[in-house]
């Protein structure tokens, strides 16, 4: 790291484009035929602390907001903090979490007339909800809302649950291709269970570990740490489509750390990708800090059918 430069600095300077990624170590579907067609593309997200504004993609970053439009505020009489007192009746405001840009993630397909997707959550635990924040997503054109946009800083949540906190981070939209983990087809991943197991024996690395990824991201396969839960839609009945997941985990060491997030003291021809290690340097600014449960996640799913883009999530931990 270049002297007189913190973590966030270069989290700064490396959010400008996509991430530079180790190939996949082996031919997924020339191993495992039976995998063949279940590659998703996925655009990783890889959140760092900084300083992004109203005008970049961000996670926990400020927003782009309408000034006619009044913040969100949640009432809702169960959500409470663990281990404090009750929240009482004054509203709560809602805080960032995500904000990005059709610019930025060109596989993700924005609603006609939109190209700016936002994502903010009550800070707060909700008990008829999964027990998680509560959370709330707009499609925009960012032109409109820009020629109008609200210049002074939103309200603060008067009280809230840190593990729902995100710090500011930029973003650095990085398309992949990843297989499923939880999402394999029923019965398969007892059928190549042994196979997977013969596959790590021999080459040294895991195909969960290469193949499939549990960080922030949009679309590809949800990071569930649980057994799959996938909604279907309430209007018309069909599965609901992955649109992002908000996860409390990224990767610091493994097939899916940046080639230039390594250890500058790893000896890259030595040393696999599966087995390269972070930038201790860097690692403070890795993720939006939030532990969301015990290193899950909260998924966001859309219908692309019924009218308005109908969206509802998942969470698990």
């Amino acid at each position: 790291m270049p002297s007189g430069h913190t973590p966030q600095d270069i989290a700064h300077a490396r959010s400008t484009g996509p991430r530079p990624l180790a190939p996949m170590p082996f031919e997924v579907e020339a191993v495992f035929p039976e995998l063949t067609g279940t590659a998703r593309e996925v655009t990783l997200l890889y959140p760092r602390a900084g300083q992004p504004g109203p005008g970049d993609s961000s996670i926990g970053g400020p927003l782009l907001w309408p000034t006619d439009e009044p913040w969100p505020m949640c009432a809702e009489p169960d959500h409470y903090k663990p281990l404090s007192a009750p929240v009482g009746p004054e509203p709560v405001a809602m805080v960032p979490v995500v904000q990005l840009y059709a610019r930025d993630v060109p596989g993700l397909e924005f609603p006609a007339g939109t190209d700016l997707l936002q994502i903010l959550w009550c800070p707060l635990v909700h008990m008829d909800d999964q027990y998680a924040a509560n959370p709330r997503l707009h499609w925009r054109s960012s032109a409109l809302t820009a020629a109008d946009a609200a210049a002074e800083q939103p309200p603060r949540p008067h009280t809230a649950e840190e593990d729902f906190l995100p710090r500011p981070c930029t973003v650095s939209p990085t398309p992949a291709v990843e297989y499923p983990n939880w999402d394999l087809p029923e019965g398969l991943g007892e059928l190549l269970d042994e196979r997977f197991e013969a596959l790590k024996e021999e080459r040294g690395y895991d195909y969960f570990e290469v193949a499939t990824t549990r960080q922030s991201k949009v679309g590809g396969y949800p990071g569930w740490t649980q057994p799959p839960d996938w909604p279907d839609c309430a209007g018309c009945g069909t599965r609901m489509e992955h649109l992002l997941s908000v996860t409390a985990t990224e990767p610091g060491m493994g097939r899916w750390l940046p080639l230039d997030d390594r250890d500058p003291r790893q000896d890259e021809a030595a040393v696999p990708s599966w087995q390269a290690e972070a930038d201790p340097a860097a690692l403070d600014a890795f993720g939006h800090d939030m532990c969301l449960g015990d290193l899950g996640g909260v998924y966001f799913f859309i219908c692309r059918v019924c009218p308005n883009t109908p969206y509802t999530h998942r969470f698990d931990c």
